[in-house]
């Protein structure tokens, strides 16, 4: 289960998204479905890909770093970390995760 869900918004466009933190059970049982629920088209192209050509096993894969991908891609568009879920740190969710997060 994730350790917590990060709020962000997109400072130009108001847009809103949250994004867990953690191991990824949703990737794990169900692929390439929740980044298409999460309008991550790209991540769900190449997962779909991949789990076409090694017959599943890449779905056993993506779960333990999909949320990181998903957090980074949401940073590179130009979105801040507002909130967390549970009230954690946002600088410790960010060492947590690897990634320097902009907080806004």
């Amino acid at each position: 289960m994730a350790y917590d869900t990060i709020y962000f918004e997109n400072p130009h466009t108001g847009e809103m998204r949250n994004a867990p933190v953690g191991f990824s059970w949703t990737t794990m049982f169900f692929g390439f479905f929740p980044p298409l629920f999460r309008s991550d088209w790209k991540w769900a192209i190449i997962m779909f890909l991949l789990f076409a050509v090694t017959f599943g096993v890449s779905s056993f894969v993506f779960p333990f770093f999909y949320n990181r991908l998903y957090i980074r891609d949401l940073i590179n568009r130009g979105f801040v970390a507002k909130a967390t879920e549970k009230g954690s740190d946002l600088d410790w969710l960010s060492r947590k995760v690897g990634i320097r997060m902009p907080i806004g």
